[in-house]
């Protein structure tokens, strides 16, 4: 008998893919904009900017030593659909450019539209048991191995990352960029709960 309460391959599929899909949608915007964002996808987007290197290759490979992390953190299933995620996320930002582009998009706009696609998309992916990898696997460990809030870790993070977008964009467009990074939180914060969200 089928557990109500878990999801089923097909529903796990679909999640992936449409977690992957708004994510690498998200990522297309914030690069058209030129703006930053926080986290794992934050490292890359500015390795992208600095050296001109296609940001799908380099968060796969940002991602690859996190892997043995998670995996011994979360567990094997939870390492294998992380890793279909980043690497479906990563090959549609390849792609997407071919299939979308914008004649008109305001910056401020953008910036909001980011943060709510990529906040839903994650939102989907962490109820199928997945993330995008990463420095929040990293800050679970720290904070099970000493304590230290793992919202702290990614905080801390995230405030070097815009520290060292400061030398590399204008603080008008670091500052819309924060603005999209704040919107992305918000939405996690406000509608993942477990407790809200009985499958699995």
């Amino acid at each position: 008998m089928t557990d109500p309460n878990r999801h089923s391959l097909i529903e796990d599929a679909q999640g992936l893919a449409f977690g992957s899909t708004m994510a690498a949608f998200g990522i297309l915007i914030l690069t058209h904009l030129g703006l930053v964002t926080g986290q794992t996808a934050g490292l890359a987007v500015l390795i992208s900017y600095a050296t001109g290197w296609g940001f799908g290759p380099v968060f796969f490979a940002i991602n690859l030593p996190f892997y043995w992390i998670g995996y011994k953190r979360m567990g094997r299933v939870f390492t294998l659909k992380t890793f279909v995620a980043v690497g479906t996320m990563s090959a549609l930002t390849m792609v997407m450019p071919g299939w979308i582009s914008f004649e008109t998009l305001s910056p401020i706009f953008g910036a909001v539209l980011f943060g709510a696609v990529s906040g839903v998309a994650l939102i989907v992916l962490f109820r199928h048991g997945a993330s995008l990898g990463g420095i929040g696997i990293v800050a679970l460990l720290l904070q099970e191995k000493t304590g230290f809030r793992a919202g702290y870790t990614q905080l801390i993070f995230d405030a070097g990352l815009f520290t060292l977008a400061l030398f590399m964009r204008d603080v008008p467009t670091v500052a819309i960029s924060a603005l999209g990074a704040l919107i992305v939180n918000l939405i996690i914060a406000i509608n993942h709960r477990r407790d809200r969200y009985i499958a699995t």
